[in-house]
């Protein structure tokens, strides 16, 4: 929205209108008074841009000149983002500068520039900037001023109120997100789906057997079938359940796929639809299975009939789900039963805004005026649902009585689609900024599952969040008001915090409406339908290809182009690029080529001067990034994760210091160490792994560059701590202050057998991380001890011990109390796992020496335990064994043992039989198996006994294990 633009302006203007930088300005004779003219215009419009946005709806005159100011914007924020693109190089200059007479006065000392070393902005200047360069500036200055002094001016004729403070969606006492079992008004449609469901065989039941759920947007039909898919007799009653979001276009392969991946848990690595259908054939053959294909499309026959006749292998009984707008797709699948969605009652529609609205239904002073309210859904619970959030921010008979008797009732748009109306209240309820953030959603594709910080990283870039350090803490914020207007769904929750959101899809209305709503702006095309389409306007593309062609030149027209997105069909789509993209489309601030139709990122690509956002995700053919991508200074996020083929960063990455996000996770390949510099990158927050060169290596960075990077956050990985010779390096990087990051992995060489460990636990000490990590790996250490800080972890949940070849004995671990996951994998100098392991003395102390044991709960939230490849590990001490108390609790939620290749371990502690064990799986010779009948949760059981039946363990008291392998 033009609030956001405003915003943006000034604050840029700010930065440049203050200081020894003015000075360069006023070089040019009035310049700064031009300056001074559009900040006074700019908070003028600001004032009343407000009232503008929400009358544009409905007076054609306001959306006009609300048009022209947006591209006079536009056009202001290029100049002024130019202006600061050269202040920013020139500061780099200079540091790249006073860092090489450094480095030559010290040639044996790593020289870092700080900050304070930097010169005037003044001087930054004099290099760089002629004073052509000025006057171009001050031209462009003028020419906008005057732009913008006309549309100041005619701003009066429309007669605006000034702002009336600024908007602020306050938290409704209780979530947006409406728990399952308050859906209201479908009990009866539920009761007879669910009916339809179990029903029992019969001789003339269709194979298979269809069930089509039919209704227009926003009625429900996806709700229904999660209601049913989740229902206890329909878990209870199929062996396997598949759901899969089919959308439009069919694809079929992705279908196929789908399905496969629902049923074994990983996407197969399979291309041809026929194998694909081989495959689902195999995997439900006599097995009744329940597969619910939601919001399907096509009406193409020759799109189904492959699935129809594969699903016929399923076993009788089993279910075919489709959810669908389309009569014609119910008939097109022959379905068995149909059920046509109708609108819910005008009660039941006010009892879903009262839950929303978190008032109570039978409140007589509100209840007359939310009922007309909820009469306005016309039946539709999604409608029903946004207006009661719109109502709960408003919560007064007063605002209720404002939104009823507003004029937006009366737009055509509203009356012709019944669910524009309650949607728009919504959407006018919202700040500037966040009405942009949602309106910038419309880029993406119906059912497409965005992460929230997918959104966050765009809507960055376009400035929509500020320019403050805490951008990112905005958008979340943002993303949180925007689900708590219903403008999301399907959420998928974060493992470690089920209040976090962090992947979701709009409902198709509502990205409908949000098309509609950016209409001049966001255009999405087939490369085939480029001709025609005019390009005056557009601000952010998608192009969808289908099969390989040629990039457009028909967009290079598009000036103002400031977001493209590629998008292909998976296999299909290639777009055959030239570098002509990179000289024409310089106003980009989003470019996303994700995926394999691009294979090579030219040099021309530094011509993008505004780029703050780069995404080559899944680009698994690029094999190199060039150089000149490090000149674009504004770049705040780069992802290139899954490339598995750059084996490299490129050199001058420390010229990048406007870096917040380097996605590189998945890039197998990257095994080069990272070049010098990158400590310079002090806004990064994202760096998922971090290679260290050796000592000896000229122009690879080293583990002291950690130490500026102190608002890392998320993960890290370290590797090629085998190069630190120095400890002093290790405590340089101050891992203590990283108070963000959370997940820590750790990596020694594999291959240098001859390395000394006591190097190793010098190291390894020194790099203490902050104690609230809450994951940490470390692998290939070849010290004899653990690290002095590890019990300092009091709150770590996964811990991962992999090739600690000379390790003899754990860590007291079990004094970890919210630890969840231990991994312990290669550790060959380990024969024993005695009691020390546990968290308490062995035989030594008495307890009454040390005070009672018997309160004492050890590994109390361990749920998951694995020993991988433990050659020499011969013992694993029980209770009562070492004169511990039997009466300490030992891991009472245990779930999953696994202990595979450890051949010589004989024996399995006595505490394991208290423990709540569903999954145990053994590969070793076990002598003295524990009283299996005390395990009454197993469920899977996997033992390897090397032809050892004389020590099988009493099966036959495991009434619940399935599967069972031997």
């Amino acid at each position: 929205m033009a609030g956001v633009l405003v915003s943006a302006l000034l604050e840029q203007l700010a930065s440049i209108a203050v200081g020894e930088a003015e000075q360069e300005i006023k070089l040019v004779v009035g310049v700064d008074q031009e300056v001074r003219k559009l900040v006074d215009n700019l908070q003028m419009i600001q004032a009343v841009l407000e009232d503008a946005e929400e009358r544009q709806m409905t007076e054609a005159a306001v959306k006009l000149w609300l048009g022209k100011l947006k591209d006079t914007f536009y056009l202001m924020d290029d100049v002024l983002d130019e202006w600061n693109t050269e202040l920013i190089k020139a500061r780099i200059q200079e540091e790249e500068k006073e860092e090489e007479i450094a480095e030559s006065s010290h040639s044996r000392k790593k020289t870092k520039v700080s900050f304070s070393m930097i010169p005037s902005p003044s001087s930054w200047l004099r290099p760089v900037h002629k004073l052509s360069m000025r006057y171009s500036f001050a031209h462009e200055i003028k020419d906008l001023s005057g732009k913008l002094d006309e549309l100041f001016k005619e701003r009066v004729g429309f007669g605006f109120e000034l702002n009336r403070g600024t908007k602020v969606v306050e938290r409704p006492t209780t979530t947006s997100l409406v728990d399952v079992s308050k859906i209201c008004g479908r009990g009866k449609e539920r009761e007879e789906l669910v009916s339809n469901l179990l029903g029992k065989d019969s001789q003339e039941e269709k194979s298979p057997h269809v069930i089509s759920l039919i209704g227009m947007g926003g009625m429900g039909k996806t709700t229904l079938a999660q209601l049913a898919y989740n229902n206890d007799d329909v878990q209870a009653h199929f062996e396997m359940r598949i759901w899969v979001c089919v959308s439009d276009p069919f694809d079929q392969i992705r279908v196929a796929k789908a399905i496969v991946e629902s049923i074994v848990g990983q996407s197969p690595n399979i291309t041809e639809l026929q194998n694909l259908v081989n495959r689902i054939c195999y995997l439900i053959r006599g097995k009744k299975f329940f597969l619910v294909l939601d919001d399907v499309w096509s009406e193409k026959p020759n799109d189904w009939e492959p699935f129809e006749l594969a699903l016929r292998r399923g076993a009788q009984g089993s279910r075919i789900l489709i959810t669908t707008r389309k009569e014609g797709v119910a008939k097109m699948v022959n379905s068995a039963y149909t059920m046509n969605l109708e609108v819910l009652s005008n009660e039941d529609s006010w009892l879903i805004c009262s839950q929303m609205a978190s008032v109570d239904k039978d409140d007589e002073q509100l209840g007359k005026l939310g009922r007309e309210l909820a009469n306005k859904c016309k039946g539709l619970p999604l409608a029903a649902k946004i207006l009661g959030s719109v109502m709960g921010s408003q919560r007064s008979r007063q605002k209720w009585k404002t939104i009823l008797d507003s004029n937006l009732w009366e737009l055509d748009e509203v009356k012709n689609g019944i669910f524009l109306g309650p949607l728009l209240f919504s959407y006018n309820e919202l700040p500037s900024a966040i009405k942009q953030c949602f309106l910038y959603c419309a880029n993406f594709p119906k059912d497409y599952r965005f992460s929230r910080n997918e959104l966050v990283y765009q809507w960055m870039a376009h400035g929509y969040l500020g320019s403050e350090s805490n951008m990112e803490d905005m958008g979340e914020k943002y993303f949180e008001k925007l689900v708590m207007h219903s403008f999301f769904q399907d959420f998928e929750k974060d493992d470690n915090d089920d209040d976090k959101i962090i992947r979701c899809k709009m409902h198709d209305m509502v990205h409908d409406f949000a098309l509609l709503m950016t209409k001049n702006e966001c255009f999405t095309i087939d490369v085939d339908k480029v001709l025609g389409i005019d390009w005056k306007s557009a601000r952010h593309l998608t192009l969808e290809l289908n099969e390989e062609t040629q990039f457009p030149i028909s967009i290079y027209n598009v000036k103002n182009l400031r977001t493209l997105f590629l998008r292909s069909l998976p296999y299909f789509g290639r777009m055959v690029f030239s570098s002509d993209l990179f000289q024409h489309l310089t106003c980009l601030r989003s470019l996303n080529l994700k995926g394999p139709s691009f294979e090579k990122v030219p040099n021309e690509v530094e011509k993008l001067k505004h780029l703050r956002l780069l995404n080559l995700s899944n680009c698994f053919k690029i094999t190199e990034l060039p150089e000149t991508l490090c000149n674009l200074c504004n770049l705040q996020t780069l992802d290139i994760s899954d490339c598995g083929e750059i084996r490299k960063l490129p050199q001058g990455m420390s010229k990048l210091i406007k870096l917040r996000h380097l996605l590189i996770d998945g890039c197998d390949g990257l095994t080069e160490p990272f070049p010098k510099g990158i400590g310079r990158l002090s806004s990064l927050k994202t760096l998922e792994k971090f290679k260290i060169g050796g000592i000896n290596h000229i122009g690879e960075c080293k583990l002291g560059e950690l130490k500026n990077l102190v608002h890392l956050k998320g993960s890290l990985e370290i590797g090629g701590l085998e190069n630190v010779t120095d400890v002093q390096e290790a405590e340089n990087a101050q891992l203590k202050n990283k108070i963000h990051l959370r997940k820590l992995r750790l990596r020694f060489g594999v291959l240098d057998k001859n390395r000394r460990g006591e190097n190793d636990e010098l190291v390894l000490n020194a790099l203490e991380p902050q104690p609230d990590l809450e994951s940490l790996s470390i692998h290939y250490y070849r010290g004899t001890g653990y690290p002095n800080w590890v019990m300092s972890l009091t709150i770590l949940k996964k811990l991962e011990l992999e090739s600690w070849d000379k390790l003899e004995q754990l860590p007291p671990l079990g004094k970890l109390r919210f630890l969840e996951s231990l991994d312990i994998r290669h550790s060959n100098s380990m024969k024993k796992v005695g009691v020390e392991f546990l968290g308490i003395e062995s035989n030594g102390k008495k307890d009454e020496e040390k005070g009672s044991t018997s309160s004492l709960i050890l590994f109390p939230n361990l749920k998951s335990l694995y020993f991988w490849g433990m050659e020499e590990w011969e013992e694993w001490d029980g209770m009562g064994e070492s004169g511990v108390s039997e009466s300490v609790l030992i891991m009472p939620r245990l779930q999953v043992l696994k202990i595979q290749y450890c051949p010589e371990l004989k024996s399995l502690p006595n505490y394991l039989e208290k423990t709540s064990l569903k999954d145990l799986s053994v590969n070793c010779r076990i002598s003295n198996w524990m009283t299996f009948a005390t395990l009454s949760g197993l469920k899977t059981l996997s033992l390897c006994l090397n032809n050892d039946v004389e020590h099988l363990p009493p099966l036959g008291k495991l009434l619940l294990v399935e599967p069972l392998d031997i």
